[in-house]
């Protein structure tokens, strides 16, 4: 090394051991936030849809695209409905992390409000939708169209498969128009083969819940012979139970050419939310509402663009980042850096700033420490000096001579920063002030 470059490196070598202390502790504070705030998400996520080709099976479908772009992968678990998803949800080995739950779908002897399950908000209306045959109703009503649920007893009627939100629904509404259960035939058929025995007459009638995009809904719209309840006491039904909603599907939404349906058909309708554990990491529940204003957002059957997704749940409790999106909107952050970057930045800066806010009355500490270091290295050889002049009675002249040349020799080899090389020539200088004393002796 140059001796010009001596004296900065030991000057920069001074400051960098006297600040490790802080840097330690930096570090430390840092690693112990980092732990508790946990602010990077799993990177695999299970997500709770329903039976295949229906509504959530679809919806699950388009998270996982939007998803992905942000390096999260979804994985989506198929099941036979609402019931059967907000049962994984309760237990905690199924894996499952969140998942679509229809409004009312929980039996209602069954409900634990310390299930510490969280809503994202209401994502969709899922009408309940009721098809019945013609000739069904002419043959048990003697007319074409079936008026009321009241009417029901003596029909064979799918109330959809163990599992999916629909039985439970439909048994609260056989209970509220005083229908003996036992004057109907219930079937718990799924979703496809109902419709199959639906179409060849082997039942009469078959109810399911679900968002208009599943395909079994827009076929059997539009299927000759197959007609689609009218629930004209809907508002009451709203009222009624606090997770219906009373909805239209308007003339000619199915198709308006055709003029599908021929009038407006008022419907029943809970509202699908997506329902999380309380142990689903922050920004992915943030990350999973700001998807849902893409997959929900749009215009359909039965909303206008914006009205989904929503903060209103009458089941659960919002959970924070949900009622943070609902609030302010995405993180600002996340309008303008990647996902992983702005989520650590919107996570830890609050704590970046407490320990810096720490640090910078303790680093006042370190030019004095840097400056006590340097010059204890000059100071503590005075104190030989004074041991040595005050042995000058005792010991012999030479002895003291080439004892003062060892500390001379060792204090050459000092170093110390320019700024306090006068010191340093100083404490030379005193030395040589001795030797001149024990020459003279």
């Amino acid at each position: 090394m140059r001796p010009l470059l001596r004296p900065a490196f030991s000057s920069i070598r001074e400051i960098a051991r006297t600040a490790l202390p802080l840097v330690v502790l930096a570090l430390l504070l840092l690693g112990l936030a980092y732990w508790a705030l946990d602010p990077t998400p799993p990177r695999h996520v299970v997500l709770a849809t329903g039976v295949e080709q229906g509504a959530y099976d679809e919806f699950g479908r388009r998270y996982a695209q939007l998803l992905e772009r942000h390096g999260i992968r979804v994985e989506l678990r198929r099941t036979a409905g609402a019931a059967e998803n907000l049962e994984l949800l309760r237990n905690p080995n199924s894996g499952v992390d969140l998942a679509f739950v229809q409004g009312g779908a929980g039996s209602p002897d069954v409900e634990d409000p310390e299930d510490r399950l969280f809503s994202l908000g209401s994502m969709f209306h899922e009408p309940v939708w009721l098809f019945y045959r013609e000739d069904a109703a002419r043959r048990l009503l003697k007319a074409p169209t079936l008026e009321s649920l009241s009417q029901l007893p003596g029909w064979r009627l799918n109330i959809g498969a163990a599992g999916s939100g629909v039985p439970n629904l439909m048994l609260r509404l056989v209970e509220a128009n005083r229908i003996d259960p036992a004057t109907l035939t219930l079937l718990r058929e799924p979703q496809t083969p109902a419709t199959v025995a639906l179409l060849e007459g082997r039942i009469d009638a078959l109810v399911f819940a679900s968002a208009p995009e599943s395909l079994m809904v827009q076929m059997l719209l539009q299927t000759p012979g197959v007609r689609l309840f009218h629930f004209a006491q809907a508002d009451a039904y709203s009222r009624r139970f606090g997770f219906l909603s009373a909805v239209t599907l308007p003339r000619g939404v199915v198709d308006l050419a055709r003029n599908v349906p021929q009038e407006d058909v008022r419907l029943i309708a809970p509202t699908a939310s997506l329902v999380v554990r309380d142990s689903l990491h922050p920004a992915l529940a943030q990350l999973f509402v700001q998807a849902a204003q893409q997959v929900h957002g749009i215009p359909g059957w039965f909303q206008r663009k914006g009205d989904f997704p929503n903060a209103r749940d009458n089941e659960r409790a919002l959970a924070p980042e949900a009622q943070r999106f609902y609030r302010e909107g995405a993180p600002l952050l996340q309008r303008y850096l990647p996902f992983w970057l702005a989520n650590l930045i919107d996570r830890m800066w609050v704590v970046l700033l407490s320990i810096i806010a720490v640090l910078i009355p303790l680093s006042r500490v370190v030019p004095p420490l840097v400056e006590f270091r340097i010059r204890s290295r000059i100071f503590r050889w005075y104190g030989q000096l004074r041991a040595l002049e005050d042995a000058a009675p005792e010991r012999s002249r030479d002895e003291l001579l080439k004892e003062l040349g060892s500390i001379e020799t060792r204090v050459t080899r000092i170093p110390v920063p320019l700024s306090y090389a006068d010191e340093l020539y100083a404490l030379r200088s005193h030395i040589q002030m001795v030797r001149r004393r024990l020459e003279a002796s």
